[in-house]
Parts: C-alpha cells; structure tokens; sequence
C-alpha cells in the first residue's frame, strides 16, 4: 500500500508526542489571556536586590515583577519595557549558551564514548532530539507551569505561548515593549535560562536505558515526564510552591537549591534508576565485557561539562555579583576535590588511576555542589566535593554490584546519589556569609541553624517519592503500550542501526 515500510510503533509514539506538544494550542484557544499580576519591586543593591519577597537567584524565582523605567501613566503597567541592565542580561545570555553547551556536545561526548561503539549514535541523537523537543514544549507550555502564578502545586497559564514573556508591540507606546523578569532581566532570558535546564535533566535520564530502549519511546516518556515531573518540581522549589525557601506555606520550611539539586539531579537520577529497573539488564549484563568504546570522548565531555557547569551554577544568581563569583568559585572547587579523590582511591586499590574515574569524580562533585553553589564557601565546597568521589564511587561500583542493577552509565550513582548528599549538606554548610537570605539569621548547621537540615531531608525524601511513583507509572504504562524495549536483534545489532540507520564509524 505504501512505499516505504511503516513502524507502527515509532508511529503511533510519534504521533502521540505531537498531540501532547498541541494540547496548550487547544487550551488557550479556549481561554482569555488573563492580566498580568501587579508588580512590587524594591531595589537595595545590587548585591542585595529583592524582589517580592527574596533575593537575586533562583530560589526566590516566583517573580513576575515587570517594570517600567518611568510611570507615563501613573500607574504600574506589566507591558512596559523595564530599565534593562545590558551587563547582567548579556552575562545571563552567555549563561544560557553555556548550560545548552552542557547538553550537546557536552552529555552527548560523555555518555557516547562510554557505550559501545555501535550506539554511539543513539546517544548523541537523544541528545540532540531532546534538545530540540524539550525547547519546543518548554515554548509553548512548560515555562508557565514551572513559573507562572498559581497555587503552590502547578504554575497558571499565564505564560502559555510565550505570552508575556517574548517582545510585543504596545499600540499606547506605538513602539516594541519588553516583559521583564525583574528590573534587571527580560522575562525572555529567564524562559531562555531554564528551558536549557528543562533539556538536561531527561537527558541525564538517557543514560540509565542507554543500548536497549526505543527511541520513540525515550522521546514520548521524556515529553511526559517534563511536564508532570520537572514542571511541577520546579514549580514547587524555584515558583514560590511547596518547597520553596521561606515561604509560609512551605513544607518544613522550604529547601535551598540554588540550581537543581533537587529539581534536576535527584530527580533525573531517581528516575534513571526506576527506568533501569523497569526495562531490565542489557543483553549479556554481567555475562559479557561491555567497555566504553572511546574514553577519549568521555574525558573531553566531562571537560565540556565543567566549562559549561559554571553557567549552570553561576547564572543561577541571575546577576553579575558576589554570589556569582561565589557560585563559580565553588563550583570549580568542588569538580576538583571530586576527581582527586576518585582517582586517588582507583589508586590506592588498584595502583592504577584511569581518565574514566577522574571524569566521574569531576561530574559528581558538580553534581554535588549544584544546590549549594550559592549558599556555600570554597573550603566547604571541597569537602562537598571530596564526599561526593567517594559517594559516587561507591555507588556505582559496590552499590551497583551488590544489587546487580543495569544503571548503564551510572545516572544514578552520579545524580541521583550526588544530588542527594550535596543536598543535605547544603543543610549543613549553608552560610549567611555567602548569600543573606534569611536576613542575618543563621542558615546552615555549621552556623547554629538546624531547622535547615530539616528541610532539606524533607524536600530530598519529597523529590525522591514523588519521581520514583511517578516515572514508574509512565514507563508501565507506555511499556503496556507502545514497548519500552526493542527487539532482541535489534539490540544485538545496535541502536545506531536497527533504530537510526547509521554508522558512527564507516570507516573502521
């Protein structure tokens, strides 16, 4: 009847992934736009800006000031262009670019180096695919469900479509407006910012079903799992929801993740290990060698990864100032503490160092110091970055072993165990020192302060439950449906092929 050989499967994965991506345009079809809320800004400094109730950065990112550079009509209107800061906007664009480079061709050298040479391309495509329908979907709806107004559980709709958020042409101005974030930033460059984030975190996830799971599959489960997974996690720490820092409503007080302890690593990790489970070994697990096939790649993505990660963390002040040049401080303190002490303890119990433990170690201290990047000092961030090599370690060699889980290349011993424990210990080191943002009361534990360790073994177990149940009802769900896992000789074949119909390497 046709031409060509249709996949029934791949189709109908297709397919609906396109109806899920075109739900908003029904949706606010349907509903009026509504107005945008009354802004309340009140600038100190630079240093100290403070905007509906918290300081520049991401924890107090329920904002959605919008502010005019003079009244021309005595009264607050959202839709006027703000008294934009071209260095703290240019710093953040750059940001942006550094956290996208994370992902590709940062994760993708990682992770493509350490699978087998003939899925090297299924690696990279799912990095590059994720890249382009996790910023589709982040356009059109998940911005407004992570940062639109609302109740403390999902954003509104505010911002569905990029309404209020991408330049307009203002009819009473006669001339082009800019929605601002806050008095500083364009509402555009904070979408732009965190969507970079939004395409990450299921792309750490790829690296647990890595070489076994279909690519509509993985590309239909990632398009789900953002919206009911990372929108809402986000929502709830960075949107002024239930774990957000010092809100009133908040859960045991709210958690600190200056850039996604929570709402990326914990999250990506703890689902990574689900999926793992859920889909099962590779073929051959524990039976046959499976070395990385080019560690050359690993070792120049992790590189990659520590260059871009001071965007990551960095930009997560929003700002050019003191808790920025803290942030990528402590960042790079933190990835160099995490490699030392992988390979010195590859050293001591092998006598032999590798490139492959060294990348790790330097991954999982980043990991490590995401949720404390704003809260801590350099001394502190290499203690967090020591604990982190030796946690990670563990996790992905004795842990794994023990309970003979195929984690394929260990998105779970790095994030999700490396998310965890920098965490907590951003309960533990967390100093007024570094950011004020409980308004000279002590932060941390190192400071007096231990309600905050609470808080952040409350949101850890929180973030933990709620991926875990959810992630796990998807992939039962869509393995009951379209498949999870592709045939036998397909994997045997390699993904590159039976999924892609490409070669990494003609020519060897």
């Amino acid at each position: 009847m046709y031409p060509f050989k249709i996949d029934r499967q791949a189709a109908c994965a297709a397919v609906m992934t396109l109806l899920i991506c075109l739900i908003p345009l029904v949706v606010v079809g349907q509903e009026p736009a509504g107005e945008a809320a009354p802004v309340s800004v009140q600038v100190v400094e630079v240093d100290t800006l403070v905007v509906e109730g918290g300081e520049a950065g991401m924890p107090s990112a329920n904002v959605k000031a919008e502010v005019a550079p003079e009244d021309v009509s005595g009264e607050s209107d959202s839709y006027l262009s703000g008294p934009l800061s071209a260095p703290h906007n240019g710093w953040m664009l750059v940001c942006c670019a550094l956290v996208l480079f994370m992902t590709a061709p940062g994760l993708a050298m990682f992770y493509g180096g350490l699978v087998r040479k003939k899925n090297v391309l299924s690696v990279l495509m799912q990095c590059i695919f994720l890249m382009g329908m996790m910023s589709i979907v982040w356009a059109l709806y998940g911005y407004s469900l992570a940062f639109g107004g609302g109740g403390p559980y999902i954003g509104n709709l505010d911002f569905t479509l990029m309404q209020g958020v991408a330049r307009e042409w203002s009819t009473e101005l006669q001339q082009p407006v800019t929605p601002m974030y806050d008095e500083a930033l364009p509402r555009l460059t904070h979408m732009m910012f965190q969507g970079m984030f939004f395409i990450i975190t299921p792309a750490l996830i790829c690296g647990a079903f890595a070489e076994r799971m279909k690519f509509g599959a993985m590309a239909l489960f990632s398009l789900v799992w953002g919206t009911v997974v990372y929108c809402p996690l986000a929502h709830w720490v960075w949107g002024g929801g239930i774990l957000a820092f010092g809100e009133e409503a908040s859960i045991a007080g709210g958690a600190l993740d200056f850039a996604g302890g929570t709402v990326v690593h914990i999250s990506s990790g703890v689902t990574a290990l689900v999926a793992a489970i859920v889909i099962g070994p590779r073929i051959g697990h524990e039976r046959e060698p499976m070395p990385p096939h080019n560690l050359t790649y690993t070792a120049l993505g992790a590189s990659m990864l520590w260059v871009g990660w001071f965007g990551f963390n960095a930009g997560s002040a929003l700002r050019i100032d003191g808790i920025a040049a803290s942030a990528f401080a402590v960042t790079h303190f933190s990835a160099a503490a995490g490699a030392f002490t992988w390979a010195m303890i590859e050293w001591v119990r092998s006598g032999k160092p590798t490139l492959l433990g060294a990348s790790s170690g330097a991954v999982a201290g980043l990991v490590c110091i995401t949720p404390a990047a704003g809260h801590v000092g350099p001394m502190s961030s290499l203690v967090m970055g020591a604990l982190a090599g030796l946690v990670c370690y563990l996790s992905c060699s004795a842990l794994k072993s023990k309970f003979r889980y195929d984690d394929s290349l260990d998105a779970f011993g790095i994030h999700g165990m490396g998310g965890a424990l920098g965490a907590i210990l951003t309960g533990v080191f967390a100093t007024r020192a570094v950011w004020d943002i409980a308004s000279g009361q002590p932060v941390g534990m190192i400071e007096g302060n231990y309600n905050t360790i609470v808080g952040q073994i409350v949101a850890t177990g929180i973030t933990i439950a709620y991926a875990a149940i959810v992630s796990f009802v998807l992939l039962k769900v869509l393995d009951a449906t379209i498949g999870l896992r592709v045939p036998v000789l397909s994997e045997r074949q390699g993904l590159d092929i039976s999924e892609h119909g490409e070669e990494g390497y003609i020519f060897l």
